[in-house]
């Protein structure tokens, strides 16, 4: 483990929870490089076809109760 002047001094064989993290730490920021690197998902609209969807939706219910309120 990383040697820590700051931890508490005790019998051997106890962990350090700080040399632990640390090296969790380092194992993680390891991988981050190629995550990185992996181009982004393509979107094929997401929300922008949802709320036209919903519009196109409120005209025609407009228009069904205009219908019906004039006919």
């Amino acid at each position: 483990m990383a040697h820590n002047p700051h931890a508490p001094q005790g019998p051997e064989g106890t962990s350090d929870p700080a040399g632990n993290t640390q090296m969790f730490r380092a194992f993680v920021d390891e991988g981050e490089p190629q995550r990185r690197q992996q181009p982004a998902a393509v979107s094929s609209g997401g929300p922008r076809t949802g709320l036209i969807a919903a519009v196109v939706a409120v005209i025609v219910v407009l228009g069904a109760v205009a219908w019906l309120a004039l006919g």
